[in-house]
């Protein structure tokens, strides 16, 4: 299977999901002018890779800002890799989230208590300039 990857802009994430490292990265605002047809790809993606996935599967999710459309697909994402876990295979999400950004902690906890995924809540300190 061919790696995902997708450059950041100021309105998308860059994607990084390696099949090969069993590794699958969301990074940065996703706010795109069509969340379905930016994130149609990425389940895409997604579903085949769990259909065979490595033994270990890591989601790393660092966004700075979603929208509502986005957060849908997002979701999405999540319960096409929640396949991986009804298989037996281990799957977790490192939720990544500022410490004075009370509101991505508590969307990590929502998709968290919505899927049948372990999350690990991962504190960033600010980079300065941002």
């Amino acid at each position: 299977m061919e790696p995902l990857i997708l450059e950041g802009t100021s309105k998308t994430p860059s994607v990084r999901f390696d099949e090969a490292q069993g590794r699958l990265e969301l990074k940065g605002r996703s706010i795109p002018e069509n969340s379905i047809d930016f994130y149609k790809p990425l389940i895409a993606w997604a579903d085949k890779y769990a259909r065979s996935p490595k033994p270990s599967t890591v989601v790393h999710v660092q966004l700075e800002y979603f929208n509502t459309s986005s957060s849908k697909c997002i979701l999405d994402l999540f319960k096409k890799l929640e396949a991986i876990r009804t298989q037996g295979g281990e799957l977790s999400v490192h939720w990544h989230y500022e410490e004075d950004d009370e509101d991505m902690l508590e969307a990590g906890e929502d998709y968290q208590a919505i899927i049948n995924i372990p999350f690990r809540m991962v504190l960033v300190k600010e980079v300065e300039g941002t």
